[in-house]
């Protein structure tokens, strides 16, 4: 897929872009500051700022010149603000192996990719710089460069990542995996969905599980059918008796969680990676063999134009990129560059439809939402 341009004027529908209190204290405690929230960096005449200047000079940069330049930089900077909605699982060791290998500080705010959203908008729009960098997922990712707070970042790494990864103000660090699973003491191997089809089943209406926000997913998955020749009319009816009774959960790790306790049967659109790291710990959870084809949605990272720690934002980004992608294919995740045999090279993967997401983004939001209106939230424990 070819690089697309920003998303424009996409919101998130008002039941969605939900802050929960101690959230939206800390938001506006302070004008809207994090504890250690600066006001943004000021541009000369409508220049840029301190931040983009390092930038747009490091980005002409490779090798080992760029670390050489970087480190010192970032060490003397001595933290990094970093905003994520990564597992805290994976995020706690992203940054240990980070700070393990540089004298950084990280001091990290992690909640879903909605919540990380608003927070830096309202920040931003504050005037107060809470975060130096942000990684979350493409739609949030979307919004923020509509915004204009994302700087350009370029790199040699970078031009590594696939085209679906490379976006303006934004780069891919790994691939978050839509695929149905499944409770193994629920479902047997019989049983299990061999096609994306199978989950419009009767026998799974009250069994199903989709998840509140998967419109990205929901877009795609109606294209491919779309080219494979099936009629608006049949999609429409596929999708409407997959919500039929369908379980509606906020949040693709409290939808995990919820499948391991037998809440219900199956998933309709988990990320594999939060399956397997469940899997891999005991839980009777599995999503093997994949339904295909795989749907992939990229989650990247962003410089802020306005970072008070420019130099460790930009460390840290080439160091994800780099050193940082092999720690997170050991937490079970799919990297965005990858170097040597591909686990995944037999199987058929699309990317979201990121061209269609970026045109037509507010009007699949609202037809999802349609969807699941059918279902019934539950929330978690």
């Amino acid at each position: 897929m070819n690089t697309a341009p920003p998303l424009s004027g996409r919101r998130m529908p008002a039941k969605r872009a939900v802050v929960s209190g101690s959230a939206l204290v800390l938001l506006l405690a302070g004008c809207g500051g994090s504890p250690t929230a600066t006001a943004p960096q000021a541009t000369t005449a409508g220049g840029p700022t301190a931040a983009e200047k390092l930038y747009a000079e490091v980005n002409g940069m490779t090798g080992q010149q760029r670390r050489d330049k970087l480190v010192p930089l970032a060490e003397k900077e001595g933290a990094l603000d970093l905003y994520t909605s990564m597992t805290s699982d994976v995020a706690d060791v992203v940054i240990n192996a980070f700070e393990d290998q540089y004298n950084v500080t990280v001091n990290l705010y992690r909640a879903g990719s909605e919540t990380v959203l608003q927070r830096v908008v309202q920040e931003q729009k504050a005037h107060y710089q809470g975060n130096d960098v942000v990684e979350t997922n493409a739609t949030e990712l979307f919004d923020l460069n509509t915004e204009g707070v994302l700087a350009t970042y370029d790199g040699e790494r970078r031009r590594m990542v696939p085209d679906a990864g490379r976006q303006e103000g934004w780069t891919a660090t790994r691939f978050n995996l839509f695929a149905p699973s499944w409770n193994t003491k629920l479902v047997t191997p019989d049983q299990a969905p061999k096609t994306w089809e199978d989950l419009a089943d009767p026998k799974w209406d009250g069994k199903l599980s989709m998840e509140l926000s998967d419109s990205d997913w929901y877009l795609t998955l109606y294209g491919y059918w779309k080219k494979q020749g099936k009629t608006d009319d049949e999609i429409n009816k596929l999708f409407s008796d997959m919500a039929t009774g369908a379980k509606v959960v906020k949040g693709h790790t409290v939808q995990g969680q919820l499948l391991s306790a037998g809440q219900f049967s199956v998933a309709a659109s988990n990320y594999s990676y939060i399956v397997e790291q469940a899997k891999a710990k005991g839980a009777p959870v599995d999503y093997l063999p994949y339904v295909e084809p795989v749907i992939a949605r990229p989650n990247g990272i962003g410089l802020m134009k306005t970072a008070k720690h420019p130099a460790a934002a930009m460390l840290f980004t080439d160091w994800l990129l780099q050193e940082g992608q092999a720690v997170l294919v050991k937490e079970g995740l799919t990297p965005a560059i990858v170097e040597g045999d591909d686990p995944l090279k037999d199987v058929e993967i699309i990317p979201i439809d990121v061209q269609e997401l970026t045109k037509n983004g507010d009007e699949w939001n609202k037809r999802y939402d349609q969807v699941i209106s059918n279902g019934e939230q539950v929330e978690g424990n």
